[in-house]
């Protein structure tokens, strides 16, 4: 892959990166953490202590014991304190008023924690006298006092309630304490006072008010009375008139006489017919009703009952039976003349019922022209009588607020519509400085203020950032189809030191600060002198087991490298993907494949200094990429060869074989870099002899590398690739 290909490479933040980062620095950490807390604690010590305390009030609407119950109502029908009017007491609660109120009685302007300008400090009086600040004393003694008392006060709803607090911060805890009592009663006097001058107010405006209405009443009442006896409307103790009472009268008489004559006649007609009938006139209830009528029936029964006992025994002839039908034939003449009688009295009676039916029409008729009359002139008097009223009512209303109002005029009869329920106490405890909470806020604002710098300079300059994937793990190729190294003869060898690098030919790697040392063993290792040891059969290897990383050895120094280079270019040349990466310290791979001086390469990329894209660039020769050495210190570049391992794994997701060129690193420097112990290990042999060969090999063994490829500087195939099994 070209570096062209690679432009647009996308990073990710290594947070372990981040944190390796902040731990390397952690003695000046530790070191700034300690101070800033330290002088937090010595700052917060030495303040002086601020103490608050709080009172209570609750807002609501109050009446004295003696209200009226139409008062009481009327109060009840009020609605409640809502959000806008408990705001509206705040406000009334911080007023300059009510503050300067409270500073004059409890004489605040002698107290010097409320006019810390009076006694100004020599630093101050030099700003003043250089115009660099306004002189503090041109404002009035009240006036500071109103500026500290109003940074001191806080004032606040609480929430979801009705209920006002009253804070008030001072480094006196008494008169942390008295102050907000002391708010609290001016505020509850001044409501007292406020509803008190309502009432004064409402008293003498109704006095006046009250006289005028009594004339106008008078005056009303007296145009309705003037106005009846002019018109003739003489009350009768009704909604009504009293032509209006007559006619109702006469037409109520006049019904009643219409029924009495009707009655009359349905009973004359009753008594003629009868009699014109020849019908029995005592069927009647007006003839049955009369004395004599009855008296006649009674001797007329006797008649007949005498008659019929003689006419057993007498004949028709005897003088007495016709003495007795004559008596009986009299009695019956004597009831008809009664019953005619009956019926002229009936006849009478209901001729009369129509006379005074006549008369009562004609009273009737001058009374409803009378009572029209009367309608005409009563709209005048309801006009004149509903004035009256409405200044009666009017004045009515007048009294009673006058006697309420009068009555409400005492200190004690009108409580200010709220209550304390909560009194401020002499507070115990410091509310500030809160020595140790501050300390320890501080401590820790430290602590993370300095390890977020820390990672913001990593961030800023590349060392936390790494290609996107090079966190994924990538599995390793099985290793069971690669070939079988020879197994060459065994030698005994003690190895009293480690193979170490001429100067001339050093490793970046030894650049870490790693020990070159390591502890000396005695191994055997064995060497096949017919082995194939050649580029192409390394290269084949390589192709056959699709491994995507490898290191590669040179302890024999430039011959080492330039056969590294001629790998790359022979896997290339097989169509594989193929990067290097120059970890030389004479930069041989750079000069024989970088297309020109001075790229930014690995060096570069570990510092931070450059992109992960601006470090790949093409071999001059091939279709190979190389990461030359760079620009950038070595040393500095190899205090974050941690970073390596994400930077190999990022490219083996991009590459087919990734070449790690190291120069003549021993085994404890390529452990740092190495994946895992798996990772393919080639040795680039160049004109190293058999012993420094073994010794190579016995260092890699050493390291936990079990299996290691070695490749000369020859071109020429063989048999097979080579391989070398260390034991």
């Amino acid at each position: 892959m070209s570096g062209a290909q690679s432009d647009h490479q996308d990073v990710d933040i290594d947070l372990l990166g981040l944190f390796r980062a902040v731990w390397a620095r952690r003695r000046r950490v530790l070191l700034a953490t300690v101070a800033v807390t330290g002088l937090a604690f010595i700052g917060t010590s030495l303040m002086a202590p601020d103490y608050r305390s709080e009172t209570r009030l609750l807002i609501e609407s109050r009446e004295p014991a003696f209200s009226s119950g139409s008062q009481q109502a009327q109060q009840g029908a009020q609605p409640a304190f809502d959000d806008q009017a408990i705001a509206s007491q705040v406000q009334i609660l911080q007023s300059v008023d009510l503050i300067k109120q409270v500073a004059r009685n409890m004489k605040l302007y002698e107290l010097e924690e409320f006019d810390p300008t009076a006694n100004p400090s020599a630093i101050s009086d030099i700003l003043v006298m250089l115009g660099l600040k306004s002189n503090p004393l041109d404002e009035a003694p009240e006036e500071r006092v109103l500026k500290e008392f109003t940074e001191k006060l806080q004032v606040y709803q609480v929430e979801k309630s009705r209920v006002v607090a009253i804070q008030f911060t001072s480094k006196d805890p008494k008169l942390a304490a008295a102050i907000p009592n002391e708010m609290a009663k001016v505020y509850l006097d001044l409501q007292s006072g406020a509803k008190l001058d309502t009432n004064s107010e409402a008293t003498r405006w109704l006095e006046p008010e009250i006289a005028n209405l009594r004339e106008k009443v008078r005056d009303a009442e007296a145009k309705v009375a003037a106005y009846r006896s002019s018109s003739d409307l003489l009350p009768t103790g009704q909604t009504g008139n009293f032509a209006s009472q007559q006619l109702n009268d006469i037409s109520l008489e006049l019904a009643r006489l219409r029924g009495e004559k009707a009655n009359a006649m349905a009973r004359a007609e009753g008594v003629r017919s009868a009699l014109a009938a020849g019908r029995a006139p005592d069927t009647l209830a007006d003839v049955v009703g009369s004395q004599l009528i009855q008296r006649l029936k009674e001797t007329e029964t006797t008649l007949q009952g005498q008659i019929a006992d003689l006419s057993t025994s007498l004949l028709d002839g005897h003088p007495r039976l016709k003495g007795l039908k004559s008596q009986l034939r009299d009695v019956r003449q004597q009831i008809e003349q009664e019953s005619r009688k009956i019926l002229a009295s009936l006849q009478n009676e209901a001729k009369t019922a129509e006379l005074r039916e006549q008369e009562l029409v004609k009273q009737l008729n001058t009374l409803k022209a009378a009572s029209a009359q009367a309608g005409e002139a009563e709209v005048g008097l309801n006009a004149l009588e509903r004035e009256a009223t409405a200044q009666r009512q009017l004045l009515e209303t007048y009294l009673a607020r006058y006697r309420e109002a009068t009555s409400r005029t005492a200190e004690a009869a009108t409580p200010a519509d709220a209550r304390m329920v909560s009194r401020a106490v002499v507070p115990t405890e410091v509310h500030f400085p809160k020595v140790l909470p501050i300390t320890i806020v501080a401590g820790l604002a430290t602590f993370l203020a300095y390890s977020v710098a820390i990672m913001l300079a990593e961030l800023f300059s590349g060392r936390a950032l790494r290609p996107v994937g090079a966190g994924s793990q990538r599995q390793e190729p099985a290793r069971e189809d690669r070939p079988v190294p020879a197994t060459p003869p065994a030698r005994d060898r003690e190895q009293d030191t480690a193979m170490k690098p001429a100067p001339a030919a050093r490793s970046l790697l030894s650049a870490a600060g790693e020990d070159d040392r390591p502890a000396a063993r005695t191994e055997q290792a064995v060497v096949d002198d017919t082995a194939d040891y050649t580029i192409e059969s390394v290269a084949d290897h390589l192709l056959d087991s699709g491994a995507p990383l490898a290191l590669v050895v040179s302890p024999g120094g430039d011959a080492g490298s330039t056969a590294t280079v001629l790998l790359a270019r022979t896997l290339a040349e097989g169509g594989r993907r193929i990067v290097l990466i120059d970890l030389t310290g004479s930069a041989c791979p750079t000069r024989l494949m970088a297309p020109a001086a001075d790229l930014p390469g690995i060096t570069d990329l570990l510092t931070g200094n450059a992109a992960f894209s601006d470090t790949i660039h093409a071999d001059r020769l091939s279709e190979a990429d190389i990461i030359p050495q760079g620009t950038a210190d070595a040393a500095r570049a190899m205090r974050g060869v941690d970073r390596l391992r994400m930077i190999l794994q990022a490219l083996w997701d991009a590459y087919d074989v990734v070449l790690v060129e190291c120069g003549p690193a021993d085994a404890r420097a390529l452990s740092r870099i190495a994946p895992s112990l798996d990772t393919d290990i080639i040795i680039s042999a160049g004109d190293m002899t058999s012993d420094t060969i073994v010794a190579a090999v016995v260092a890699l063994a050493e390291a936990g590398h079990t299996e290691i490829a070695l490749m000369s500087g020859s071109s020429t195939r063989r048999s097979g690739p080579a391989r070398r099994r260390a034991a």
